[in-house]
């Protein structure tokens, strides 16, 4: 199934300059941490849409007419698009705090712990990713897939570990770049994800078979203990 050019600009841009707007934004072609940071999401992009189109060759196509679908839930046509666009204000808060040095920052220790924090939201969005041959780009019952419960990999623990490796790199993100200013986005990005959570969980529980089941079994949504 061809994926359409349209879809494929923005994605190429959103894939390989903005994990590295934070160094081109600020001149500082010496900064590690943001070195890291690009290099993760661009290797993170390259190697989970490797592996999930090599254990569901669908899925990419799918993931690449996101905005296309007609089924999608109407709430998600704006939370989808505001995610992607939180996604993007992230480095770009960090590298305007980089290039003005607005005060404070924070130490090596923070930016140290953070990059594993940060890496393991990624390797965990990945997982699920790669897991889920439904992991679509938006919300919608994905009838002409046969969609159905995934239950193996991290499904085991969360019911949308996705969402919650996404959580995880959020958050890291304006330590591990040093940036109190990026908090700002990294918390209104956060709660719009957690809205979209919650949002999703409930047209799964009163649309998908077998979900109410599954969400016995498995009870955390995106924070195990926790919520």
């Amino acid at each position: 199934m061809a994926i359409p050019l349209r879809a494929i600009v923005p994605l190429v841009l959103l894939v390989l300059v903005a994990p590295f707007l934070p160094i081109l934004i600020s001149g500082r072609w010496g900064w590690w941490e943001a070195w890291v940071y690009g290099a993760a999401g661009v290797l993170g992009f390259i190697v989970s849409r490797a592996l999930a189109l090599r254990r569901h060759p669908d899925l990419i196509a799918e993931r690449a007419r996101s905005m296309q679908h007609e089924d999608t839930k109407p709430w998600d046509k704006v939370l989808a698009p505001l995610v992607g666009l939180g996604g993007v204000l992230l480095p770009i808060a960090a590298g305007l705090d980089a290039r003005f040095a607005w005060p404070p920052r924070f130490g090596g220790t923070v930016r140290a712990g953070s990059l594993v924090v940060f890496l393991a939201g990624y390797v965990l969005s990945s997982y699920a990713l790669v897991t889920n041959r439904f992991f679509s780009g938006v919300v919608r019952i994905q009838h002409d897939r046969g969609h159905h419960v995934v239950s193996g990999g991290p499904y085991r623990w969360m019911r949308h570990p996705g969402y919650a490796g996404a959580l995880l790199a959020f958050l890291a993100t304006p330590f591990l770049l040093g940036s109190w200013w990026t908090c700002a986005p990294a918390l209104l990005l956060s709660a719009a994800l957690v809205l979209r959570t919650s949002l999703e969980d409930a047209a799964l529980l009163s649309e998908l078979p077998g979900y109410r089941d599954y969400s016995g079994k498995v009870r955390a949504r995106l924070i195990p203990g926790v919520w």
